[in-house]
Parts: structure tokens; sequence; C-alpha cells
């Protein structure tokens, strides 16, 4: 069974997208069993699991939206999930329409109605194919985008079973937020219900930084707590057991979908229900069978799960549990540690080990404080989460019966809250990481740990280099190498800038996009490693949105800072982050030069002033952002923020190469005359793809083309890199 389970996941896994790799998959199937009959069995499982697989991608995948793609629609869309924040005031969710998951996009100035998960809302947008940048979603089964400008509530909720979970989720949502704060009553309902969309900005980055974002992922902590406490509910009430287990499943089968239905949560409710089944007919629960179990049920219903970071994560968690807890269980206990602590020391250890080559791989980061971090907070998730589900519970019948429960629970939550910044705060927070390193460290302590309790040590040593080859091969797969030389990339982080510049090992990176333009990611994908210097323009939310993330996600030098007093939201997130890291952040102004490597970045605007001067700029923040000359490997590149024509043309400019093209392409009546003094060779223009606001506008690039300069966009080419190559320049796009 064992052997049968591992084979349908492995066909399921493979099948759909390396039909070869199954077929070996196959061939390798029979050293799993000594008869010849359970062999044939064994590889037709194999190949069963890749057919049905490869017929379940493609039935997913299969969407009637096709004919209607890139028209204007009005469409019935029952809300799947809450909405979630984005830059510049959008909202997105995912809806059902026409039976198929859509990503509904309410732009900045749409009213979105204060509608539950489940209610039915009537939108009116374009139809558009799912953006590239938005490859998470399509993972999830998401076939195309709604942008909407015009969302109402019909005041109609979706029925049946679906229903029932909406309403009892909804009254479950308001007895978890009664009389508590917003930060406290998010974290509470991310915990119990695993929705974390109402989550801080602020406070979700300290949780990633400190390595606790899993406690707001439903998944088999979760389930763990609920059938510990209906247990200890159904023993005090002195119902049987049989009644109990039964209970159990129920309760698990509930909580499931109540919790989203994600792919972390659905691994843990087939692994409960499959050790309350087992209890159910006295039989031991084995943990691995119903891991791989687990595997192959979450592969069949979504086969894009193994796509997913949280599939993969929650999965490493309980291979890693099962591995290493024990032997660091019984370490702990010939040490004299008391069982409790010892009991979660081990688990929290064995899921920091297991996990931590997927977190390097997917985020960059190997933070020694996740550790401590963890084993400081594990006391206090087991009374929010049953003070949760009680208040949960009781919140069924009266949001003032549940209130006290509620108000209890607030006390280990603002603990777990000061946790997660005080730790977010320490050395070493959100260091950067190899994927290799950390794959190559953590099969070592595994097979260090595993091989002094078992007699075959070889086995494990053969296991973990196999897990590290393949962490080797992912990561080498995943992202350009540091450049040879000189390289400008222009990245895609949508409506927003963020210019990367590299020679060799040396970068500078100017700008970061808006928060969910994915800049981290983007610059792993340069091979990027750490920056020497992060300039930052001014304050607004598409240049320094993502500065926070990027400063707990690598080391930095230096910021430049060009907010020039504004105090907003992303701005303060990033210079918090920076004095928590101890990063220097110097104030830019004209004058400056930074050298890193063979880059040198001079800051042409704006001037320095004294305390009390009015901004030369004046009050608006694009008038006085930074604008500076960067030189690289024999090529000039003018970095212009959103400084348009009337601030560059008096700073006396010279030609130059590469132009970064000022307010992503807006008007600017001024264009054509300042072309002819930078004569560019390339025109960059950093915009986001069918943005509200016309960027960029029709005559800013007729402009650009009249002056003989070719034009890249990241809205149509995506992420692209420009190399200097004998006097030529090399355009490489690589979205």
């Amino acid at each position: 069974m064992h052997a049968a389970a591992v084979c349908a996941s492995a066909g399921l896994a493979l099948g759909p997208r390396w039909p070869l790799a199954a077929l070996a998959a196959a061939l390798a199937a029979p050293a799993l069993a000594t008869r010849r009959v359970t062999r044939v069995l064994l590889a037709a499982i194999v190949l069963g699991g890749a057919l049905v697989g490869s017929m379940r991608m493609h039935a997913v995948d299969r969407t009637a939206f096709g004919p209607v793609l890139g028209h204007a629609v009005s469409e019935h869309a029952t809300l799947l999930e809450a909405p979630r924040h984005r830059a510049f005031g959008v909202r997105v969710a995912v809806v059902r329409v026409r039976g198929e998951q859509v990503l509904l996009r309410a732009a900045r100035g749409v009213r979105w109605p204060g509608a539950a998960v489940g209610a039915v809302l009537s939108a009116r947008g374009g139809l558009e194919a799912l953006p590239a940048r938005e490859s998470g979603y399509a993972a999830r089964g998401v076939h195309a985008e709604l942008r909407a400008w015009a969302i109402h509530a019909t005041g109609a909720h979706r029925g049946g079973a679906a229903g029932i979970v909406d309403a009892i989720r909804a009254r479950a949502t308001a007895a978890l937020r009664a009389g508590l704060p917003p930060p406290q009553a998010a974290l509470l309902r991310g915990m119990v219900l695993g929705d974390d969309s109402a989550l801080p900005a602020g406070v979700r980055a300290d949780m990633q930084t400190a390595g606790l974002t899993h406690l707001v992922a439903a998944s088999g902590a979760n389930v763990l707590l609920l059938a510990a406490l209906a247990l200890a509910v159904c023993a005090a009430l002195g119902i049987d057991r049989r009644a109990r287990l039964v209970l159990v499943l129920a309760l698990t089968a509930l909580y499931v979908p109540l919790a989203g239905g994600g792919p972390s949560i659905q691994r843990a409710g087939i692994m409960g229900a499959a050790g309350t089944v087992a209890a159910l007919a006295s039989r031991p629960a084995d943990r691995w069978h119903a891991l791989f179990l687990a595997a192959a049920a979450t592969l069949l219903h979504q086969p894009h799960a193994a796509e997913q970071v949280g599939w993969q994560l929650s999965f490493a968690a309980v291979a890693g549990i099962a591995v290493l807890a024990g032997p660091v269980r019984s370490s702990l206990a010939r040490r004299r540690v008391p069982g409790a602590l010892a009991e979660g020391v081990a688990v929290t250890v064995a899921a920091t080990l297991g996990t931590a080559p997927l977190i390097a791989l997917h985020f960059g980061q190997a933070s020694p404080v996740t550790l401590p971090a963890n084993v400081l907070a594990a006391p206090l998730v087991a009374p929010v989460m049953w003070l949760g589900f009680v208040a949960a519970t009781l919140g069924q019948i009266s949001v003032s019966i549940a209130s006290p429960l509620t108000a209890l629970a607030g006390l280990p939550v603002s603990v777990l809250l000061g946790l997660a910044h005080a730790a977010a705060g320490w050395p070493g927070a959100g260091w950067t990481a190899s994927p290799v390193l950390v794959a190559a460290g953590c099969g070592g302590v595994g097979v260090a740990i595993v091989a002094r309790r078992i007699r075959r040590p070889a086995l494990a040593v053969t296991v973990a280099a196999c897990l590290t080859a393949g962490t080797v091969a992912y990561a080498a797969a995943r992202g350009l190498p540091a450049p040879a030389g000189a390289r400008v990339t222009f990245l895609d982080v949508g409506q927003g800038d963020a210019t990367l510049l590299q020679d060799r090992d040396h970068a500078i990176l100017v700008d970061t996009g808006p928060p969910d333009g994915d800049i981290v990611a983007q610059l792993r994908h340069a091979g990027v490693r750490r920056l020497d210097a992060l300039v930052v323009t001014h304050a607004q939310d598409d240049h320094d949105g993502g500065a926070a993330a990027v400063l707990g996600a690598l080391p930095v030098g230096l910021v430049l800072d060009g907010r020039d007093g504004v105090r907003e939201p992303s701005g303060l997130a990033m210079a918090g982050r920076a004095r928590a890291r101890a990063i220097a952040d110097v104030a830019g102004q004209q004058g400056q030069r930074l050298r890193a490597g063979g880059i040198v970045l001079q800051v042409l605007w704006p001037p320095a002033r004294q305390p009390g001067e009015p901004p030369a700029g004046g009050e608006d923040p694009n008038q006085r952002a930074i604008v500076a000359l960067a030189t690289l490997g024999g090529i000039r590149v003018l970095l212009t923020a959103d400084a348009e024509s009337d601030v560059l043309a008096p700073l006396g400019l010279d030609a130059v190469d590469i132009l970064k093209v000022s307010h992503h392409g807006s008007a600017d009546e001024g264009l054509p005359t300042l072309l002819q003094t930078l004569r560019p060779r390339l025109a960059g223009i950093e915009v986001g793809a069918r943005n509200t606001f016309g960027h960029p506008v029709p005559a800013t690039v007729a402009a650009l083309r009249t002056a003989g300069a070719q034009v890249v966009r990241t809205d149509r080419d995506g992420s692209v890199a420009v190399e200097p190559a004998g006097g030529a320049l090399r355009v490489t796009p690589h979205a």
C-alpha cells in the first residue's frame, strides 16, 4: 500500500509535466517490490497516474472564455475568497464566472461592495487572458482576469452545502473580530480560519521576516488541535470512543472548506481523516501512507497543486517531521528536557529543516531567527487556536456570547504580534540564502541525525544527495546568472518603476515598484544576491512599495532615500526595516556619487536645501524625485524617475545611450525638444499592462521613435535586459 501510494503520487505529479520522467519512474517502480505481479502492478500504477494526471490537467485548463477574451462583458460572479489589497487602491479576488475561476480586479475608484465569501456580484468590465505575472493564480486553476469598471452586490448568495459553509464562516469571522483591534483580529482570523487577507502590510512583513507566516496558513496543526479539542470535550461529556471519532471525522470534513480548502489544509484533512479511520478500525495510523495518500488525492483534485508553494511547503514540513522529529525528541529527552517542551522543539526543528531549502529557493531567505522565533511562538499557538475554535463555535449562536473568549484569545495573539515584530529586527533576520547551500546544509544535518538512528546510513546519504541535486538543478533553472559584464534591466513589476544596474557581482537597484510587484523574485531571476545600494527616488507607492521587502530579503549596503521628508506607509516601512538591519539611510541630493564595481551613479537632482527651505520642485514628489546618471560598461543611462522635461531640461544634460522614460510614458510636451539633446539609442518604459492611467500615451512613444530610439516596454516585453556588445546594445527580454 505504501508503494502504491508513492507510485500513484509520482505518476500524477510527473505525467502532466514530464512524460519521460514518468516513464523513468515506471521503469524504476518495480524496485519497490519483490514479487513479479506486484512489480508489474506498481509500474502500471505510475503509468495510470500519469495518464489520469494528464487528462485531469487538460480538463482543468480547458476554458470556454476564448471567444470573449478581449471583450467587454457583464457577468454574475460568485466571490470565492476575501478581496486582497494591491497598490494604487486596487483590489483583487478570485470569483466564479460561468462555472470557471476568474481573477476579478477592481481598479482605484471602483467601489467594492462589502460582500462576504459566497456573495453573488454583478461585474462589468473587460475580460482578458490571465497576465503572466499572475502565475500563482494560474496554478490554482484561474483562467482569466476581469478588469471591472463597475461592481455591485446583487444580494444573492450561493446555495447548497457551500452556502451553508459560507454562513458558518461569516458568523465565525464576526465572532473572531468582536472587540479586538484590527491587527489582533486579523491574526486571530488567519490562525483559526486560514484567511490572512486582512493582515496589515507591516504585520505581514514582520511575520515573513521572522518565518512565522505558516501560523496563518491553515494546515496540519489546525486539524490536530481541532481534533484534540473535540476529543477532550467529548470525553468530558462521556461520549463513547466510536462516536467521538465519527464526530472528529465530521468536523474535519467541515473545517477543510471552512478554512479555504487550500492545498495545505486539504493535505492535513486527508491525513487527519486517514488517521481517524485507522483509529475507528482499531489499526495503527501510518504517517507515511497518509502523506502519500494525501499527495495523490490533492493532485487528482487539482493537478496544478504541486506548482503551489503552499503545497510544497506543507508536504516538506510533514516529511521533515516524520524523519527528524523522533531522533530530535529522543536526543532532548536524554538531556532531561521536559516532555512537552522536547516535543514542541523537536517538531519545530524538524519542520524548519524540512522546509528551509524550499523557503530559500522560493523566497531567497534562510533566516537564523526562524527557529528561535518558532520555538518561542509554539506555546502560544494551542491556546489561540482552542480559544478561537470555541469562540467561532459560540459565534454561531451569538457574537456577544463569544466575545469574552475572543478577548481572552487576544492576549496571546498580542504576544505573537510583539514576537514577530521583535524577531524581524533581530540580527540576521531576513538573511539572503543560496538554495544550494541550504539544501546541502539541511541534508547534512538530516543525514547526521538519521544515520545515528538507522543501520543503513548509506541510504540516508543517497536520499539526501538526490534531494540536494534536485534542488541545485531546480535553482539553476529558475534564474539568470550574474552578468559577466555590465547589464541594465528594466524589471516588470507592473505599474511601477524598478531599474537594475549590474556589473558582474555588483548591483544597484533604482526603485522597487509597487508592493505587489514581486520585486524580490525579479532580483533573484536576474542573478542578484546582494545590492550595493538601493535608490528610492521618491515617496510614491509605485516606486518604494517593494523597498521593505527588498531590505528584508537581501543584504543592502546603502539606501539612497529620495522621500525628502514625505511620510507614507511604504516609505515608513522601508525606513523601519533599514533601521532594524542597521543599513545606512542617506537622503539623496545633487552632487552625490555612488560607485559599485564598474557602476558609477551620479545624482543630478534635487539640489540640497537647508532645514525649513521649501523643496526646489514644489510639493509634488514627482518634481523632486532623484534624477541620476549611471555609467557602466562604457554606456550612459539616464534614470529620470517621474521627473519630466520641465525638471530635466535645465540640468544641462548631454547625450545618453539609454533613457529610462519619465513617469511611465505619460504626456510630456517638452519631451521632443529634450530628445534632441539626449539622443538615446534605447528608451525603456516601465509600465503596467492595461493600466488605468493610459500609460504610455501614443505621443510619447511617437516622440521616442521619431528621435531614433528603440523602445522597449515592460507591459509588452516583460523584464528586458540590455547589455553593451561591441558598440551595440544587446536587448534580451526574459519575461
